[in-house]
């Protein structure tokens, strides 16, 4: 019997909304790195971009457990001495909470072009309106 291998004209794409609302930030995160993927699909192929287009509201009321509100910090540097810059999560869920679900699925893809491609599928939204009711995104609860 021959794997099955899914191709370009195959692909079947559906949207999905997901309210994250009370919803942990770290599980919120790998349920959607996994629709993105496609691994929920019987016909996920690992080399190809299978997964749905994701929606995610509410994202300004996600949960950190226990201190990682004050702990957790976001780093980045921009290349020059003394260039690191640190935010920790209670500032980026109050400036920018959809920076801080992003941030959480975009580590959880892989790490090369196929990873981005999936990535430019995702939609964050702070509140509970989005954008994409032209599209007739599916309630997805998990």
């Amino acid at each position: 019997m021959a794997t099955y291998v899914a191709t370009k004209d195959s692909i079947e794409r559906k949207w999905l909304v997901i309210d994250a609302e009370g919803m942990v930030l770290g599980r919120l995160a790998t349920e959607v790195a996994r629709l993105l993927r496609g691994k929920h699909k019987p016909t996920y192929t690992p080399f190809l971009d299978t997964g749905d287009n994701v929606i995610v509201i509410n994202a300004s009321k996600v949960i950190l457990t226990g201190n990682k509100l004050d702990d957790k910090k976001y780093r980045h540097h921009s290349g020059f001495p003394g260039g690191l810059k640190e935010v920790d999560y209670r500032t980026m869920m109050a400036k920018n909470p959809e920076k801080a679900v992003e941030l959480a699925v975009k580590g959880m893809l892989p790490k090369n072009t196929l990873g981005r491609q999936m990535f430019r599928k995702l939609h964050v939204y702070a509140g509970p309106e989005h954008e994409q009711a032209a599209q007739k995104p599916e309630v997805y609860t998990f």
